[in-house]
């Protein structure tokens, strides 16, 4: 069964740094995208950025891009997030999800973690 369970969420003043990550289950880097969402308060979710599972391709949202670094570890079956340059609207909760194909569209993935809670504030 496909599982996704995300950590690394915290509080950190703006210009700060967080690194995420996203452990699934065996095997599902090999077969599935994984990416990278967040859902502020009141505010639809919305694609971060996405690894693809054949090669490893990225893609990003471009209000992240330059800041944020997505990567994977087969070995330990994680994805990672790393977020540097945080800013206040970076705030919200991140999930991570599979997908059958690259992208930055929720409606296109099919199996969430639980999500992680990030909070830039002075």
């Amino acid at each position: 069964q496909l599982q996704l369970v995300e950590s690394g969420g915290g509080s950190v003043q703006p210009g700060g740094s967080l690194n995420l990550s996203c452990v699934v289950s065996e095997r599902t880097l090999d077969y599935y995208s994984i990416g990278w969402f967040r859902q502020a308060p009141g505010k639809e979710r919305e694609g971060v950025s996405c690894i693809k599972g054949t090669d490893g391709t990225t893609m990003y949202a471009e209000s992240v891009k330059g800041r944020f670094t997505i990567s994977r570890d087969k070995v330990h079956n994680t994805v990672y997030l790393q977020m540097n340059a945080l800013k206040s609207e970076d705030t919200g909760v991140y999930y991570c999800a599979a997908a059958h194909w690259t992208s930055l569209r929720p409606s296109d993935f099919g199996t969430w973690g639980q999500g992680t809670q990030v909070t830039v504030s002075s």
